[in-house]
């Protein structure tokens, strides 16, 4: 069978890069512009979402039953993430996913304090994930 063909990781730079961005221009404005850190919640958000996919459909790929990388639950998927080094802290990632669950409810401004503070760390893991990735993306070549 031939080898795959590379993950394409395009959605996840560009996510990445526009949170990076926004984040750059939030914290220009002091952190006090509530439209700038909407703005960052709301590229978390999808950020997130394109970063665990992405690495779902890497693992789908490394592991022999492909089958069994659907039916993991996402702390499953983070830890089998960090077993194989694309993740490197599942802990953190499970606190993102509790702030990513947080901007699903009930909207309230200490809320979103609380998901911004975290925007920066979770920009780095994000980053280190997409690293890891697109340097086994080149092994799949």
């Amino acid at each position: 069978m031939p080898p795959s063909p590379p993950l394409d990781l395009s959605s996840l730079e560009n996510a990445l890069a526009s949170l990076r961005r926004a984040l750059i221009r939030w914290q220009a404005a002091g952190e006090q512009d509530e439209e700038l850190r909407d703005a960052c919640i709301q590229r978390f958000e999808y950020t997130f979402e394109l970063s665990w996919k992405m690495l779902q459909r890497r693992l789908e790929r490394d592991l022999p039953d492909a089958q069994s990388v659907d039916a993991m639950s996402f702390r499953e998927l983070m830890r089998s993430g960090g077993e194989r080094g694309l993740v490197r802290d599942v802990d953190a990632w499970m606190a993102f996913r509790d702030k990513r669950n947080t901007t699903s409810h009930t909207y309230n401004a200490a809320k979103a304090a609380d998901v911004a503070a975290v925007i920066p760390s979770f920009a780095d893991h994000a980053a280190a994930l997409l690293a890891e990735l697109q340097a086994r993306g080149t092994l799949d070549a």
